[in-house]
């Protein structure tokens, strides 16, 4: 009975197959067509008109001149024009001080005053010996000229003497011509030998007083050469008296310029911004150690603002670059400048290139300390420009892709790239620079689509 019982297995399987197939043929059964709607009659699809497109929102600009300009802000400290210290050249107490911080001096006003009674004693001394050196060159002048007078009165003197020694000279010879001719008389025997005696004896004294005549003309040339010497010599102690006056002048020079630098005077107009010592309080002289100033003036009236440039920027600061300066104590009061120094070389350990600009401060509102940041202008690109995020597609090659709007629909064109600095992008070629171009083009944006704009106010 069990094995009767037994279904076949190929039994089964004919089983599942009939049953697949007739699920099949019941899946592939057409069916019937759907009842007509009441309120469109009998009208397909294929016979209704297709709707029209329904225009894109999208954000417009326009090309901008100037917007690419390579610009830099870095942060800026302000800086008084000048700032000088102040020190006493010599020691003292301080005897007055006029000023004190905060207040404004004039160029040549006297701040402080140190008491230096010893250098003014120097001074007086040093004063005293210029009045000596004085006196002794008058005096030595003085002697020149009496020296010189006796000089003249010696070659008067020569002259006489050699008119004298000449007419001595001459005398002896006729005293000779008639020594002669009487002693030739006497030799004839036409007269007496005591005529010849007298003759001679005239002969000799003609003789004596020619050798005298002619000694005193050699000691008056004699005393000529020594009052010449002592002519040289006087004038020689003339020359070391004026030197003497020339040293004695300088000393006091020297000791009034000691007692001139115990008085302080401001070396420009300015502010009084340090003060360290009060009156009656001692100060010690800069040439002994003095680390601290008495005072410290500063010129405020331009102020200078100090600026690092980093190296990318380096190449393009130059002098006469325009500047604008936001203070951060003074906001939306910005100072307009243009870079007056460049340091032209970069630091080796920040790389960074100092620069200055020099702003006008008429009515002092800007304070040696202060900081800010300065956007100077450091290349100015005469090409226009958009947004980088007007650009569709890929750049090659130069060039690239934009929307721009005309008559209410969009129009893909093809432009010549200038640089692109990562926000705005310049255009060489491709546009006239009026258009409204479509920035952040949506992706379902193409050639000829419709679209309603709102122009960005940039």
């Amino acid at each position: 009975m069990a094995e009767a019982r037994r279904i076949p297995f190929s039994w089964i399987l004919a089983c599942l197959l009939f049953a697949a197939l007739v699920g099949v043929g019941a899946y592939h059964i057409p069916r019937p067509p759907a009842a007509p709607d009441p309120d469109h009659g009998h009208e397909s699809s294929e016979d209704r008109e297709p709707t029209e497109e329904q225009p894109l929102r999208v954000n417009v600009v326009r090309p901008k001149l100037g917007e690419m300009d390579r610009v830099t802000t870095q942060i800026g400290t302000l800086q008084a024009f000048e700032t000088v210290n102040l020190f006493a050249r010599v020691s003292g107490f301080l005897k007055s001080q006029a000023v004190d911080i905060g207040d404004r001096v004039k160029k040549g006003a006297v701040l402080a005053v140190v008491d230096v009674p010893e250098l003014q004693s120097e001074v007086q001394r040093r004063a005293a010996g210029v009045d000596q050196a004085e006196a002794k060159v008058k005096q030595m002048g003085a002697r020149i000229r009496s020296t010189v007078a006796e000089l003249t009165a010696l070659r008067t003197t020569e002259v006489q003497a050699e008119e004298t020694a000449r007419a001595a000279a001459a005398t002896f010879r006729f005293r000779e011509k008639q020594y002669q001719r009487i002693k030739d008389l006497f030799n004839s025997r036409s007269i007496a030998e005591r005529a010849v005696d007298e003759k001679y004896e005239q002969r000799d004294a003609a003789a004596q007083a020619e050798l005298s005549a002619t000694a005193a003309v050699e000691s008056t040339k004699a005393q000529i050469v020594a009052g010449e010497a002592k002519v040289n010599q006087s004038e020689a102690d003339l020359g070391a008296a004026e030197a003497d006056v020339r040293v004695a002048k300088a000393e006091l020079g020297r000791a009034e310029a000691m007692v001139g630098f115990a008085t302080i005077k401001a070396p420009f107009d300015g502010v009084v911004s340090f003060r360290s010592l009060y009156v009656n309080d001692f100060v010690r002289s800069a040439d002994v150690g003095a680390a601290v100033p008495l005072l410290t003036v500063e010129r405020t009236d331009r102020m200078r603002v100090v600026v690092q440039i980093p190296d990318r920027d380096v190449p393009y600061a130059n002098q006469g670059d325009t500047a604008s300066v936001e203070v951060d104590a003074l906001p939306g009061h910005p100072f307009n400048g243009v870079i007056s120094r460049v340091a032209e070389t970069e630091d080796p350990q920040t790389r960074l290139m100092r620069v200055e600009i020099d702003l006008p401060n008429p009515e002092g509102k800007l304070r040696h300390g202060m900081y800010g940041r300065a956007t100077i202008v450091l290349d100015r690109v005469k090409t226009p420009s958009v947004p980088s995020s007007c650009l569709v597609g890929a750049v090659a090659e130069g060039k690239g892709s934009m929307f721009i709007v005309r008559e209410g629909h969009a129009h893909l064109v093809t432009v010549e790239l200038a640089q692109d600095n990562g926000l705005r992008v310049g255009i060489l070629r491709g546009l006239r620079g009026d258009e409204q171009v479509i920035r952040r083009p949506p992706s379902n944006l193409h050639d000829g689509s419709a679209v309603l704009v709102t122009e960005e106010k940039r």
